[in-house]
């Protein structure tokens, strides 16, 4: 099922301006990232998922790139900009060829299933 989105129409002219990059750094940051390295974790300080599925990806030995923004009670704008472009609404976000794959409970089930290491191989063939 698609992501319902507000319809731009609905968006009063006067507001759509601060809509859309407002953190377009940020979300360039992820984009170049997720699309250079094979596996992205976004993540934060504090945060124990993201440490998790950290340590869960070295003790695998996949090597990843990683981006963090903020702690709890810093960078949060940064954070909800891009969970409204992504989606997904946790962190960690892990990328894996580009292609947003969850967070630490998905990544396990892609580590244990073998599925990721399959995921990384075909895109070295």
């Amino acid at each position: 099922m698609p992501r319902q989105l507000l319809d731009e129409a609905l968006i009063h002219p006067s507001i759509r301006s601060r809509m859309g990059d407002r953190y377009e750094e940020t979300i360039s940051e992820v984009k170049n990232s997720a699309a250079s390295s094979p596996v992205l974790v976004v993540g934060m300080r504090q945060n124990p998922f993201c440490k998790k599925v950290r340590k869960n990806l070295d003790s695998a030995g996949i090597n990843y790139s990683y981006l963090e923004y903020g702690s709890y009670f810093k960078e949060w704008q940064r954070r909800l900009e891009l969970k409204m472009w992504s989606g997904w609404p946790t962190f960690p976000m892990v990328f894996v060829n580009g292609q947003l794959v969850g967070g630490n409970q998905e990544v396990n089930v892609l580590l244990t299933s073998g599925e990721l290491k399959k995921l990384l191989d075909n895109e070295n063939d």
